[in-house]
């Protein structure tokens, strides 16, 4: 494996409480309401900026998996706030149940992903989009029909991941909206390796964000990004029914136009947990060094790290971010 220089302030194993950070302050979001209605009131919040056609970025994830984001929600969501929009998802770079297009047409019939057009966008090849400030790429294949769409909300189950530490909406779509064969190979890979998985933690999360960017980029301020903190285990949709059982508690959902802001702010709610409840889920964060993701998206420019927390379900209240938290918003009532 290749070996990465980690450059002071930058290891994505060490977390940076809220008193170290700088910079502006984005606006992010909040809900306990885990259901579709609480999906609903929660979107409402930032689709504003949607116009167009549009797309929805979600895992729909491997045959059967049980922790994907409930396709009813979905359905509901779509049907009542986002009429006409497609999912879009791209094949995977991994042989699975997505691998090629006719199999992962067969897993979304299994996975009920049926009630709207959904619309793999490497089917009839990729696209290059620019990668504006990037020291890993200049330009990023991604499924073609990327560019069909005028907005693009992005809906993503956080959760582990083995490679990523975590996914959130910088994962879902800087490997999600990469073609299977060119994209997710360029982030996956070092060039002239045998080894499909060869690129060392902290270049992968680079690579990643570096491959987020460019959608960020290409969409400018017709995007937006809502995480949902439900049946978070360490493993990723994409283990299907071979993930790790669910030991962290729910959360809630999170909305914001800013990537690095909902981000950050999931990550921090995580970490605002009990030790007993987090520590399967930081353990993964931290060994498979996820946390450079955030300081990454930061160096680029992508958003803040920074953020106002609003709590929808109490329209006079704000919960303080980070460090005060879990004072301010018991975490008993989070579950």
């Amino acid at each position: 494996m290749a070996i990465q220089k980690i450059l002071p302030g930058t290891g994505g194993d060490l977390y940076i409480p809220y008193s170290r950070r700088t910079g502006d302050a984005s606006t992010v979001y909040f809900t306990r309401d885990l259901s579709a209605e609480g999906l609903r009131k929660i979107a409402r919040r930032v689709n504003s900026v949607i116009t167009g056609k549009t797309a929805v970025k979600l895992h729909t994830g491997e045959k059967n998996g049980p922790n994907i984001i409930p396709h009813d929600w979905v359905e509901t969501l779509i049907k009542n706030d986002l009429p006409g929009a497609s999912i879009v998802e791209t094949n995977t770079y991994y042989e699975g149940d997505r691998y090629t297009t006719a199999q992962h047409r067969e897993t979304l019939k299994v996975n009920g992903w049926t009630f709207c057009p959904v619309d793999i966008m490497d089917e009839d090849g990729t696209v290059a989009l620019p990668v504006k400030d990037g020291k890993w790429f200049t330009e990023m294949h991604m499924g073609k029909n990327i560019v069909n769409y005028d907005s693009l909300f992005v809906l993503t189950h956080f959760k582990g991941h083995a490679m990523g530490g975590f996914g959130g909406s910088n994962k879902n779509i800087g490997i999600g909206c990469a073609d299977g064969r060119i994209g997710k190979a360029m982030i996956h890979t070092v060039p002239g390796s045998s080894d499909m998985w060869s690129i060392s933690m902290e270049e992968f999360m680079e690579r990643m964000t570096e491959s987020a960017k460019a959608v960020v980029d290409h969409f400018g301020k017709n995007i937006s990004f809502v995480n949902v903190l439900r049946n978070m285990s360490v493993s990723c949709d994409c283990e299907g029914t071979a993930a790790m059982p669910v030991v962290t508690p729910n959360i809630g959902i999170l909305a914001s136009l800013d990537i690095l802001a909902v981000d950050q702010a999931s990550i921090d709610l995580v970490y605002a947990l009990q030790d007993k409840d987090h520590k399967d889920l930081v353990e993964r964060i931290e060994t498979r060094h996820g946390l450079r993701q955030l300081t990454y998206m930061k160096e680029l420019h992508m958003g803040n790290d920074r953020y106002q927390l609003i709590d929808i379900d109490h329209e006079d209240a704000q919960i303080q971010p980070a460090d005060a938290v879990k004072d301010v918003v018991p975490f008993s009532t989070l579950r």
